[in-house]
Order: structure tokens, then C-alpha cells, then sequence
């Protein structure tokens, strides 16, 4: 599959106030997006490495299928803000807007509440995560709202929903196949969440790398007023990558809340970090006008493993937040010296 993409050459070329074509080779492109894969993971093997040597009973056949399970539903939000992070966007809603997704899965399924059937409850749920990425979309594209500030008010707007909707308690969604969507195995070395995350990696790369959403949302993190000019209605096609993340955000909130059974209104605020951190590590630009899906599962991979192995050295919570902060700031900061490298060439 493809495993990452830069923004399309024509149209439109991105062009410097002097009028110089920026055009990139493709196969510089190819080559820097290969080197970026291979520190992930050759990072990943370090972490797994360190944890297998320091901490307790990190047995690699129990803690691997872990390791996928939880990773499944981070990462499959991360699938879905790389297409915003490639266009220059942020999303700090999709931490709190999955706890609302899982919560509106709970209203639809449980039987404390309107007890719907299985598949019209997920198709629901879906379409409450479409919501919310319309609502930011149109926000940030057609208010001009900067994405920081209307993201964060979805934040904060979705996180009080979640808490009014499910009078701040739990709620149960006693449907067996529910859970069967993430704890279940088709395979039998493989749950169903991580066979779901690796399937949506393949949907999020053909639709990154072989459609006009894809192109389109590189052609503006590269360069939104050349795209303008070209003729793209970027207004459009920025909500329609929104729309996207909003379904992933959704399809996340399930394999989450499906792995317990149940929903906690008061979870997902700081999960908006993992899911930045595993995009930006994965080699997509924070800038725009780079994107790698194959770099953002590796990402969340990486995020995960540090998250288990941490907790099995017996590390306190608060210290697992400052290293999530701390491999923040270094994606960010890698970022930052790969556009300095990338402008120098």
C-alpha cells in the first residue's frame, strides 16, 4: 500500500513569492519518507528492547497482542488526523469527541437507554462522529476560525455533552458482539481491533495516495492559496478531510469502548496528545504537504509501547504523562529540523 504521500506537483505547483518552482523529486520524496519509516521503527525496537530488559514479566507473546489491542483504537484516530495535520489543521477535539462517539454508542446500544440494534447503533454512532468533523469543518473553512481555537471549543463542547448525556456515570453496552468487534479473533493470533486498525491503515493510505481528498488535502497543507487559484474549492474539500477524521474518531470510539464493554463519560481528554504525537513521529509535517500512513501506525505503535511497558516498571501515571509530554516535544521538535533540512536542499 502506499506509504506516504507529498503534495501533488500539478495542479497546483507550489510557487515562492519570487515565482520559483518548488517541485520535489518524487523519488527524494520516496527516499525521506523510507529513511523516516525506518527510524520509527528502528526506535520501536530500542523502546521494546529497554522494556524487555528492565521491566517485569514484559514477555514479548503476551505484551505484543496487548501492545496491538490498545494501540488499535489510538491509532485509528491518528489515521484520521493525518489527513488534517496534512493540511496545516490541528484537531485537539479527537480525545474528548471519541469519549462522546463511544458515549452516543452507549445511548444507541445500551438497554438503559434505547437498546437499537447492532448495526443500526454503529451506523449511528458513525454519523455522530460525522457530525462533529462537519461542525469543525465548517468552523475552520467557512468561518475562518483558526483550527486551534475551533477544535479546542469542540473539545470542551463534546467532553460537557459526554458528561450531561450520561449524567457523569458509566454506561454498559451488554450487546456481546459489541465487544466482539474488538476482543473477538478471526484470526487466532490477532484480535479484531488490531485486524480492523491494520485494514482502516489500508483504506486511510489508498485514500491519502489515490484520491482527490488525499491530494487535495496535501495540495493545501503545501500550499492553500496556489490551490485556490488552481480552481479547488478548499473551503469544500477542508470539510470533507474534517468529515473524515470525524468518522475515524468514531470508528476509534468503538474498537475502544468495545474492548470493555462499557463507556466513561470522563475519559479521552489527553488522548489528543498520543494521537498528534503518533501522526507528527510518523514523519507526517505539522507545516502540511507531507503525510505518511504506514509512519502514523508505526507512530502509535511506538506511543503504546512506551504507555505498557511504563506501567510495568511500576511508573506512576503523572511520570507516564511527562513522558508522553516529553516524546511531544521531540516529534515536534524532529519536525521542525526536517522542514529546516528539507529547505536548505
Amino acid at each position: 500500500m502506499s506509504t506516504a504521500a507529498t503534495a501533488p506537483t500539478t495542479p497546483p505547483v507550489p510557487v515562492t513569492p519570487e515565482g520559483t518552482d518548488e517541485r520535489r523529486s518524487p523519488v527524494r520524496d520516496a527516499l525521506r519518507a523510507s529513511l523516516q519509516q525506518l527510524f520509527v521503527f528502528a526506535a520501536l525496537i530500542v523502546v521494546f528492547a529497554f522494556f524487555m530488559a528492565f521491566a517485569n514479566n514484559f514477555d514479548p507473546v503476551v505484551v505484543i497482542p496487548n501492545i496491538l489491542l490498545q494501540a488499535a483504537a489510538i491509532g485509528t484516530m491518528a489515521l484520521g488526523a493525518t489527513f488534517i495535520i496534512a493540511t496545516g489543521g490541528i484537531d485537539l477535539s479527537v480525545g474528548t469527541g471519541m469519549t462522546f462517539c463511544a458515549v452516543m454508542a452507549g445511548v444507541f446500544m445500551s438497554s438503559a437507554f434505547m437498546n437499537l440494534p447492532l448495526g443500526v447503533g454503529l451506523l449511528l454512532t458513525l454519523g455522530v462522529g460525522v457530525a462533529i468533523g462537519l461542525v469543525n469543518g465548517i468552523l475552520i473553512a467557512f468561518l475562518d476560525i483558526p483550527p486551534f481555537i475551533a477544535t479546542l471549543a469542540m473539545m470542551m463542547v463534546t467532553r460537557g455533552l459526554s458528561l450531561i448525556i450520561s449524567g457523569s456515570s458509566s454506561i454498559r453496552i451488554e450487546n456481546p458482539d459489541y465487544a466482539w468487534i474488538s476482543n473477538g479473533r478471526l484470526l487466532p493470533f490477532l484480535s479484531n481491533a488490531a485486524l480492523i486498525f491494520i485494514l482502516l491503515g489500508v483504506v486511510a493510505a489508498v485514500l491519502l495516495g489515490k484520491t482527490l481528498l488525499g491530494r487535495y488535502a496535501l495540495a493545501i497543507g503545501s500550499n492553500e492559496e496556489a490551490t485556490r487559484l488552481s480552481g479547488i474549492n478548499v473551503r469544500l474539500w477542508k470539510t470533507l478531510v474534517y468529515v473524515t477524521a470525524g468518522v475515524f474518531t468514531a470508528l476509534g470510539a468503538i474498537l475502544y469502548s468495545g474492548r470493555f464493554g462499557f463507556v466513561q463519560p470522563a475519559e479521552g481528554l489527553g488522548m489528543e496528545l498520543q494521537v498528534i504525537a503518533a501522526v507528527v513521529i510518523g514523519g507526517t509535517s505539522l507545516a502540511g504537504g507531507r503525510a505518511n500512513i504506514v509512519g502514523t501506525m508505526m507512530g502509535a505503535l511506538l506511543m503504546m509501547t512506551l504507555s505498557v511497558g511504563l506501567q510495568m516498571m511500576g511508573v506512576a501515571q503523572q511520570w507516564q504523562l511527562v513522558v508522553t509530554g516529553v516524546v511531544v516535544l521531540m516529534a515536534v521538535y524532529a519536525d521542525i529540523l526536517r522542514r529546516k533540512r528539507a529547505a536548505s536542499l
